[in-house]
């Protein structure tokens, strides 16, 4: 389909669903960036009244509806709360679609969406040869953290840990084991996994290899593809998808594939809604594996509670002297978006070397956003001091959460103001629990 067929259909879709708004004004109270900025325009209502004859305010001033469409963190809240049940995210998605099919996208974006992350290969030569000679670039700021002054007109001020010296699937490549329980699944570790916290990559195999859990690991999975679609590159989307597709699909041919397990709500989110939202984009043989996949996506906390029931730990576990305080952070996608809360929650208690505490708005988000706080930094820093405040409130040495892009934006916020506070996976936390 042309992107001018495609505008006119996609304008025609969002005329008919923004009807259901009733303009109540729910989402004030729970939108992380009105909570900041206290604009209007900022929140799911006002948005909505923006794409109101959108076609005619994009020929108008489409930087200004850009730049208004862009001010959202997709964090679901305000979908999650509406009383109409308006799916604020389908249309937030299709409108910057629209605009990009209108406007075009810009040079860089087309690089990391269209070649970076729908190439895997290339993607990890470039961490692999970027690795070596972070040191040059970095400025240590904690223990762990540092900033990139010379790349801060592309991060900003941000802290952020260092590479790992090779991705994950590098190291392992095509993985294939098998498991005593029978139960095969296909480890989808998505690119924060993969490529940035290899440890929790390494932490999740480390926990299927110990409850007798088969796995499979393509070494040609890439991106999910959300951070083109949420940047309204349905094109960047399709290519990304079309890869795992082919890489999963061939896995499926030869059945005994029980689930596809991911450490990251946004990638099971994605797996699960946004596939087979767009499956009209994809061949046939494409659209029956998208549906495998969604019948099989699971969050991994969620799989170990729910399907494998781990409830207590085995005999023999040594406990350490010190007792760790942590809290839990809810990543938006995770809980708004696959009701998984509890389960973490159980994994974590089951570390008898952590205490777990709740913080106050637990599930309030942390300000990420994937790409916004790439374009939006010093809102997305604003949005994740509250955030911080809440942890600290706490007491926590630690605070753990289901999202690695939460993990990267609380690691950087605690950063930012000096706080001690360790930032992991809950199956970081259990996995320590296990012999290696």
């Amino acid at each position: 389909m042309s992107d001018i067929s495609r505008l006119a259909k996609t304008l025609m879709k969002l005329d008919d669903r923004l009807a259901d708004c009733m303009r109540c004004g729910l989402c004030q109270a729970v939108c992380p960036v009105f909570g900041v900025t206290h604009r209007e325009a900022d929140v799911s209502r006002g948005k909505l009244a923006l794409l109101d004859n959108l076609a005619h305010k994009m020929i108008e001033d489409a930087d200004a509806v850009e730049e208004k469409l862009n001010r959202c963190l997709l964090c679901g809240s305000c979908q999650a709360n509406c009383p109409s049940g308006v799916s604020i995210l389908e249309i937030f998605m299709e409108a910057r679609q629209a605009l990009v099919d209108y406007r075009g996208l810009s040079p860089i974006k087309k690089l990391v969406f269209r070649e970076l992350l729908a190439r895997p290969q290339l993607f990890s030569a470039m961490v692999r040869s970027a690795a070596p000679f972070q040191g040059l670039v970095m400025r240590q700021k904690g223990a762990k953290t540092y900033d990139l002054p010379l790349f801060r007109k592309l991060v900003g001020s941000r802290h952020v840990a260092r590479l790992p010296g090779k991705p994950l699937h590098t190291k392992y490549g095509s993985l294939r084991t098998e498991g005593a329980t029978g139960i095969k699944v296909l480890f989808f570790p998505g690119c924060m996994a993969d490529k940035y916290y290899t440890q929790l990559g390494e932490a999740c195999l480390k926990v299927l290899r110990h409850h007798g859990v088969g796995v499979v690991m393509p070494a040609d999975l890439t991106c999910c593809g959300i951070p083109a679609l949420a940047s309204g590159d349905r094109r960047g989307f399709v290519l990304e998808t079309q890869k795992n597709l082919d890489a999963i699909g061939r896995e499926l041919v030869g059945g005994g594939i029980d689930y596809v397990l991911t450490p990251c709500g946004s990638c099971s989110a994605t797996l699960k809604e946004w596939w087979p939202h767009f499956k009209e984009d994809f061949s046939p043989d494409h659209q029956k594996t998208i549906g495998a996949v969604a019948d099989r996506v699971m969050d991994i906390n969620a799989f170990l509670v729910d399907v494998l029931h781990v409830d207590r730990l085995e005999p023999g576990i040594r406990h350490s002297d010190k007792t760790t305080r942590v809290t839990f952070h809810d990543s938006c996608h995770l809980k708004k978006s696959l009701g998984v809360s509890e389960q973490p929650r159980k994994l974590i208690r089951l570390n008898p070397d952590y205490e777990l505490v709740e913080m106050a708005e637990a599930d309030r988000c942390c300000g990420c956003g994937g790409s916004f706080t790439l374009f939006h930094y010093d809102l997305s820093k604003e949005i994740g001091q509250r955030k911080r405040d809440n942890i600290v409130r706490t007491g926590a040495a630690a605070v753990a959460t289901g999202c690695p892009a939460c993990m990267l934006q609380l690691s950087d916020i605690l950063s930012q103001n000096k706080d001690e506070v360790q930032v992991k996976h809950p199956i970081e936390i259990y996995a320590e629990t296990l012999p290696d």
